[in-house]
């Protein structure tokens, strides 16, 4: 059993205690921890696995020592969106368990949360998940390799004109991302020559949605945009969609990438066949580094349809936490840390990528893709176009 494994399963009080026993061992040896926080139980838990599967596949494929330092990664649970849970989580983490850098968070109110405790701790925070343009802004220790809902959202205004689509319905969840996308693509579609008639914002737990699709009916709306976390909301959202008849009615969807996470796609088929959304990243993006991440990553989640979008930020999140390792020499510098990997570019399972030295955001290729199925059957998100070197636009008017 792996301590990642055992720390997902005790409660918080018998995690330091099983730390320091699993750690008594190395204690003498030269480790540099790191902090993942993420839902490995509960309704998203799928979203913690691949946090898990990224960064471990990221061990395994470049070891686990950087610079003469031993790596160990030490995993919270943190099963919803909960704040206070998220500060009480990250301040074991940095206190207890005395980590040097902090990763992984799926929810924007937690990453909110966690950022007044970076300057104190002397800790640096890398977002695997989180979509909040604003999560930048709360400290300067924040550097993120996930995407914003701004960012991937933008291409579906003109994408959707050019489908003869101008009348939409704006349907989010109603929190950060949510207002995030819904901002994005009301700009994208106007600038395109078309028109968002009804804006709906949803609670974050909002399962329910016969509703919202008989609103979607008496709109009279041409097309639908929806956001939604990606788990059982954005699995029954989709459903939903199909079995009300609406996509029968040629009423269009469209969305970013969170609606069609590979992991849903089995269970979605021809309820999702044709969906247009738009993304950073797709399991099926064609390049060798991404098929060598995808096999390490599928190992490492142990099943190969798990695998899914926040396994490439955690990847990714790694490979950035082993270049401030590097250059801080394994001592613990949260300002000199962040400071070495601004501009820093690189080859990425998703494409050519880079940190903002002025956001610490990654700049990256929005690919719009297609459900459709592979050669194999299979169903996938089909890349169709990409729009390269897409910078966050979400804080900008």
């Amino acid at each position: 059993m792996t301590k990642g494994f055992l720390n997902r399963l005790l409660p918080a009080g018998a995690l330091a205690l099983a730390g320091a026993l699993t750690l008594g061992a190395s204690a003498m040896a030269d480790t540099i921890k790191v902090g993942i926080i993420g839902p490995f139980s509960g309704p998203f838990a799928l979203q913690g696995k691949n946090f898990q599967a990224g960064a471990e596949a990221w061990l395994a494929q470049n070891g686990k020592t950087v610079a003469g330092h031993d790596i160990e990664l030490v995993y919270r649970d943190l099963p919803t969106a909960n704040p206070q849970q998220a500060r009480a989580l990250a301040q074991e983490l940095i206190v207890r368990d005395k980590v040097q850098y902090l990763g992984g968070v799926y929810f924007t109110p937690d990453a909110m949360a966690i950022t007044p405790l970076l300057k104190q701790g002397n800790v640096p925070l890398v977002i695997f998940n989180a979509a909040t343009s604003a999560i930048m802004t709360s400290s300067p220790l924040v550097v993120r390799t996930s995407f914003t809902l701004s960012q991937t959202t933008t291409p579906l205004g003109k994408a959707a004109v050019e489908r003869g689509v101008k009348k939409f319905v704006s349907i989010v969840s109603d929190y950060g991302p949510g207002v995030d996308a819904e901002t994005a693509f009301k700009k994208a579609i106007e600038a395109a020559g078309g028109e968002v008639k009804e804006a709906i914002r949803i609670p974050l737990n909002t399962t329910e949605f016969s509703p919202i699709m008989q609103r979607i009916r008496d709109a009279g709306a041409e097309g639908v945009f929806a956001f939604l976390p990606s788990g059982p909301p954005t699995l029954g959202f989709v459903k939903a969609f199909s079995d009300t008849g609406l996509k029968k009615a040629g009423v269009k969807l469209f969305a970013p990438g969170d609606l069609t996470q590979e992991s849903d796609l089995p269970a979605l088929g021809e309820a999702a066949a044709g969906l247009i959304t738009s993304f950073h990243y797709a399991v099926s993006h064609e390049s060798e580094i991404n098929k060598r991440f995808v096999a390490a990553g599928e190992k490492a989640i142990g099943a190969p349809d798990l695998l899914s979008f926040p396994a490439v930020g955690a990847y990714d999140g790694l490979f950035v936490i082993s270049k401030m390792i590097a250059a801080t020499a394994g001592k613990q510098d949260a300002e000199k840390a962040v400071e070495a990997v601004k501009g820093l570019g690189w080859e990425s399972p998703r494409g050519p990528v880079k940190i903002d030295p002025e956001t610490r955001h990654i700049t990256q290729t929005i690919y719009l893709r297609e459900v459709a199925k592979d050669a194999q059957g299979r169903w996938i998100n089909k890349e169709i176009a990409s729009v390269p070197e897409q910078k966050d636009s979400g804080l900008t008017k």
